[in-house]
């Protein structure tokens, strides 16, 4: 993989990557969620990310909506616990109309009273959606329970209650605060040649004043933590059951020994050690599934599935089962060999999707700044040890230190 990077002198970071299409990917990528709320702050990030689309010195909602959408474009935006990202997708001739549109709803939202009425009825009916998808709702719950007061474990989309509070002097202040310069990253991937991104790039983001952080986001020491079990009733014909514990950050050399073993255990593959005990061999569950997710001082590991209530705890017993056996059992050579070429081969594949590599990069340069290569990546995945599977594995799936939460 080729890359090419710039740094302006405010900060903003550029980052493309040549492919072969006629379409283009683009973002903008920041690092502020919204763990970087304050406690009278919850859901402002959120809020934020859907209110620059709502007018600015230059247009009304309207117009940007339109302004990739004429041209057959798309744009859209998330926002996460550590980052917001506007995320854009066009035929390659429009770099020009795009980057200005970025550069615009970024740096020139006005956050109009009328427009923050109206999407505080959009947020509160997207928050209410959650609570009708047990699926969705027992992710946020867990990560409340994992963390318990940390403002990492706060639902992102905040409250109804909170939301009604909110002023148009509140979204400016938050603005104001958490959007710095220097933690923002422009992603491409296209066919364009690299000058001609960089001309753009330099056009429409070189005149942003430089900016820096004025609430610094807080470090905090996850080790107070000790395991909670907990159940809920919920009118559901399914039990939906989340097992987890906290895990390691985004900088841990770790991690990569813990999403091989998470791929083995529980990956998108249907050949992972909880698909083939909990549905192809018992047929107790349609979904199973574990996921690792790393922030920047912490992480989460989790297990998810959902089944018939009789046979909520034989899924559990056999959930553990698995996890006794990466404790205690170490992989043969064959077995290794063949998990890490499978992880090897989901992220080579990922790789083909050029809006997740363009959000991949954008993200590994705001965090790392720097792009692993497919290969370096290849030959760190091939350094892992049966030793090292071992010595996670009893880290982070210690029966003791296991959180369950269960909907029935």
């Amino acid at each position: 993989m080729e890359f090419y990077t710039h740094t302006l002198e405010n900060g903003i970071r550029l980052i493309h990557q040549p492919v072969v299409s006629p379409v283009a990917h683009s973002g903008i990528i920041i690092n502020t969620g919204s763990r970087d709320e304050l406690e009278n702050e919850h859901g402002l990030a959120h809020f934020v990310e859907h209110l620059i689309f709502k007018g600015t010195t230059n247009r009304r909602a309207h117009h940007i909506l339109s302004r990739m959408e004429d041209v057959g474009g798309e744009i859209n935006a998330y926002t996460t616990k550590e980052e917001t990202c506007i995320h854009t997708i066009f035929f390659k001739n429009y770099y020009a109309r795009t980057f200005e549109l970025l550069a615009d709803i970024v740096f020139n939202s006005t956050f109009p009273d009328k427009e923050i009425l109206k999407e505080k009825e959009v947020i509160i009916d997207e928050i209410n959606s959650y609570k009708d998808s047990p699926y969705e709702e027992i992710y946020d719950n867990f990560e409340e329970l994992i963390f318990n007061i940390n403002p990492i474990a706060r639902k992102i989309l905040g409250t109804e209650q909170s939301l009604k509070t909110y002023t148009r002097s509140h979204l400016v202040d938050f603005y104001l605060h958490n959007y710095p310069t220097n933690e923002m990253v422009v992603a491409s991937v296209s066919s364009v040649p690299y000058k001609k991104v960089l001309d753009c790039f330099i056009k429409y983001f070189s005149d942003k004043p430089f900016k820096t952080r004025t609430n610094p986001r807080l470090i905090y020491d996850f080790n107070i933590y000790s395991a909670v079990q907990q159940k809920t009733e919920h009118d559901t014909y399914q039990a939906h059951c989340l097992i987890g514990n906290q895990a390691y950050n985004i900088n841990e050399e770790k991690r990569l020994v813990l999403h091989l073993l998470n791929n083995l255990l529980g990956g998108p593959g249907m050949n992972s050690r909880l698909n083939m005990t909990l549905r192809e061999k018992k047929g107790l569950a349609y979904n199973v599934e574990s996921n690792y997710s790393t922030y920047s001082d912490t992480g989460i590991f989790h297990i998810y599935f959902g089944t018939d209530k009789k046979n909520l705890d034989n899924c559990i017993d056999l959930t553990f089962r698995e996890l006794k056996k990466l404790r205690e059992q170490s992989l043969g050579n064959v077995q290794l060999s063949r998990a890490k070429r499978q992880l090897i081969g989901q992220i080579a594949i990922a790789g083909e999707n050029n809006e997740n590599q363009m959000l991949s990069i954008g993200r590994s340069l705001l965090l790392f700044n720097r792009v692993d290569s497919l290969q370096e990546i290849t030959e760190k995945i091939e350094n892992i040890t049966k030793d090292e599977l071992l010595e996670v594995a009893n880290e982070v799936f210690d029966r003791d230190k296991l959180s369950y939460l269960v909907y029935y």
